[in-house]
C-alpha cells in the first residue's frame, strides 16, 4: 500500500478519535484485533472513546496499525484541542 496523507483528524460527537486518509482505505483493519476500525461510509479509521488510553495514545496506535499515514500541511484538525494537535505533530515529526 502506498503512503497516504491524513486529510483530517477529528474527535466526533461520540468522543471517538477519527483519522481520515486522503486516498487509502482499510476495510480489513479489524482483523488486526486492536480496536481500530474502518468506517466505509465515512471513509475514516476510528478508535473507541478513550477509557484508559489518551487521545494521543489512540492517535499513535491508529497511525502505527495503519502503517502508511502521514500528516501534511493540508491536514484538517476538527474538534481537537491545540495541545493534542501539537503533541501529535511532534510525534509524527520524530517518526520521520
Amino acid at each position: 500500500m502506498n503512503a497516504d496523507s491524513i486529510a483530517e483528524v477529528a474527535i466526533d460527537e461520540g468522543g471517538r478519535l477519527r483519522i481520515v486518509p486522503v486516498t487509502n482505505s482499510y476495510p480489513m483493519i479489524y482483523r488486526e484485533a486492536v480496536e481500530v476500525h474502518w468506517d466505509a461510509t465515512g471513509r475514516f479509521l476510528f478508535a473507541p472513546k478513550p477509557r484508559e488510553w489518551s487521545y494521543l495514545d489512540w492517535f499513535k496506535h491508529i497511525v502505527d496499525v495503519a502503517g502508511d499515514l502521514a500528516l501534511s500541511p493540508n491536514t484538517k484538525w476538527t474538534n481537537v484541542p491545540d495541545e493534542l494537535r501539537h503533541e501529535a505533530e511532534a510525534w509524527m515529526e520524530q517518526r520521520k
